[in-house]
């Protein structure tokens, strides 16, 4: 085998490989039940009130929609999770949005689930709509609505109405799209009302089923308003839109039929320009992706080699790796995924034994920090990586940038501004999954949520924010403590533990991936296992948008 390969020593046996592997599984377990749960929508009793309707529930049609035998890859499940409880809360935001393949092609897919709340859209829903539409024009990914929405749920209106990231906004990126060329299906399959009567028509083709209604005001308002009595077919059915008023393409007459016609008329698009990156036949790693349980530990104290987890995510386990001897705590390199060419920058969570910067004294440095060598290396490999059209890939474990007079002498903050300088002027597609930690202006230098990644994904054992857990509540139980002693208040020790241990396990549930992904400021929750696939996804995506613009960093702190 070539120095190009990695070569695992990892001990498949011992008893540290083996409590990793547990605490994966249990976790994962626990997120399918809660993924199994939420799919379940409103329940069985509005599921049961849309088939009396003679409709589909979303999930079934997105499954009749896409080839026989293809996977949907869903997007933003978690969103709302554990919000909205006082009003019953919003499996999945009520819409369900993922990347499929229809007649052999790559679509977005956004649906209405008519079962929680009448597909009413909460904040969240609308957000997460919106995200999947930013993700299709990013990456000029065709896309078919599925509508079957009451509108805006009203007593939350304030916030989502007015915003750049509200209801509106969904309705300027129908536009945007369409003005850039990219295809937009959009089927009615119930209510579609109000402002969300936009939508439809702001896309290419407009299909519409039987029983379901177009207006921008029901019977009901209209009557309010003007005094008109009027049923709901006639004000806006499909056969009055098929015939009088001409908006809608194609009268369905059911879910089924609806369905088959969007693939008819998906089968005619024609095909998108030929991608700018590197795309050979796709090679299996040589290790199985199922052993990154037992290799990866989650415990901040335990080292492992991150080599490891990219052998068995890249093709053939080849990894080219760039400067491997110098900042060694930021691991760079060339390789293949799904025949993509890649470039990696991921946190390498070994400590390493080199010398301090010019002299000639030993020193350790410490797994998942980021010093000033591994900033200034990353930097130097982001921009070889956009001068040669290549898509990064970002593996988090990070604990944040070195600190100290040491750290500080050697100009750890001018390399860490040049880092964070190449990735947020990076215009090469850039895709992020969180492993570990992501802490403090790590999470930055890593291109976290606020560097715009194509897609942002995350593994059950990630954990981001500011600061770790423990210093978190630390650092914050001390404040609360000392607000106590200023207002003349004793402490005991018993009390402090449980100030710290309450402090503690709010910080811990707010950097839990489950709540971040809540609020969409991750794409998906992934199995460690399926990473791979996830970033197959995303690169094939990627893929469709053949432009990239001039790249320019400005003012570099050299």
């Amino acid at each position: 085998m070539s120095d190009s390969v990695l070569r695992t020593s990892a001990n498949l046996k011992s008893p540290e490989f083996e409590k990793n592997v547990r605490r994966i599984i249990d976790l994962l377990t626990k997120i399918k039940n809660e993924e199994e749960q939420i799919r379940q929508g409103g329940g069985a009793k509005a599921v049961e009130s849309q088939h009396k309707k003679g409709r589909l529930t979303a999930r079934a049609r997105i499954a009749k929609l896409i080839d026989t035998g293809s996977q949907f890859f869903e997007l933003g499940i978690y969103a709302a999770f554990e919000m909205y409880q006082e009003w019953g809360g919003a499996p999945c935001a009520g819409t369900i949005t993922g990347l499929a393949r229809v007649c052999g092609r790559t679509f977005m897919l956004i649906a209405n689930d008519a079962t929680v709340k009448a597909g009413a859209f909460f904040p969240m829903t609308a957000k997460k709509v919106i995200r999947a539409q930013n993700i299709a024009i990013e990456n000029r990914i065709p896309t078919i609505y599925l509508v079957d929405s009451a509108g805006v749920f009203l007593p939350l209106q304030e916030d989502v109405f007015p915003d750049t990231d509200d209801f509106g906004r969904v309705f300027r990126n129908n536009a945007v799209m369409s003005a850039m060329g990219i295809p937009q299906i959009t089927a009615i399959m119930g209510m579609c009302v109000a402002g969300g009567a936009y939508l439809p028509v702001m896309c290419d083709h407009i299909l519409m089923t039987e029983g379901s209604g177009l207006f921008l005001a029901g019977p009901a308002l209209v009557q309010a308003a003007i005094g008109q009595k009027t049923s709901a077919e006639d004000l806006g059915g499909a056969k009055m839109h098929a015939q009088i008023s001409g908006t809608v393409d194609f009268r369905e007459p059911d879910d089924d039929a609806c369905i088959a016609r969007i693939r008819a008329l998906v089968d005619k698009i024609g095909t998108p320009n030929a991608s700018p990156f590197s795309h050979v036949k796709s090679r299996d790693p040589l290790y199985s992706s199922e052993e990154i349980y037992g290799i990866f530990s989650s415990d901040p104290s335990k080292q492992y080699d991150m080599r490891e987890i990219i052998a068995r995510v890249v093709d053939a386990s080849e990894f080219e790796e760039y400067r491997a001897e110098y900042g060694e705590t930021l691991l760079c390199g060339y390789a293949r995924i799904g025949g993509w060419a890649v470039g990696i920058v991921a946190n390498q969570k070994k400590h390493v034994q080199t010398l301090a910067r010019g002299s000639d004294q030993k020193r350790i440095e410490f797994g998942g920090v980021i010093y000033t060598e591994s900033a200034e290396k990353a930097a130097r490999f982001i921009l070889d990586c956009n001068q040669n059209r290549i898509p990064l890939v970002f593996l988090h474990d990070v604990n944040g940038f070195m600190v100290g007079k040491d750290a500080e002498w050697s100009g750890i903050i001018r390399a860490g501004a040049k880092m964070v300088n190449a990735v947020a002027n990076s215009v090469v597609p850039k895709i992020t999954v969180i492993c570990g930690g992501s802490f403090g202006a790590g999470n930055y230098a890593m291109c976290g949520k606020a560097y715009d990644p194509r897609f942002m994904f995350a593994w059950p054992t990630a954990r981001f924010a500011v600061m770790s857990g423990d210093a978190a509540a630390s650092t914050l139980a001390e404040i609360k403590l000392k607000q106590l002693e200023r207002e003349g208040k004793k402490v005991d020790e018993i009390q402090k533990k449980e100030l710290y241990e309450s402090v503690r396990a709010t910080y811990e549930h707010q950097s839990d991936p489950r709540y971040a992904a809540a609020r969409l400021w991750v794409d998906a929750v992934i199995d460690p296992a399926h990473t791979r696939v996830a970033l197959i996804w995303a690169l094939e995506v990627a893929a469709l948008n053949p432009e990239i613009r001039e790249f320019k960093t400005g003012v570099l702190q050299t």
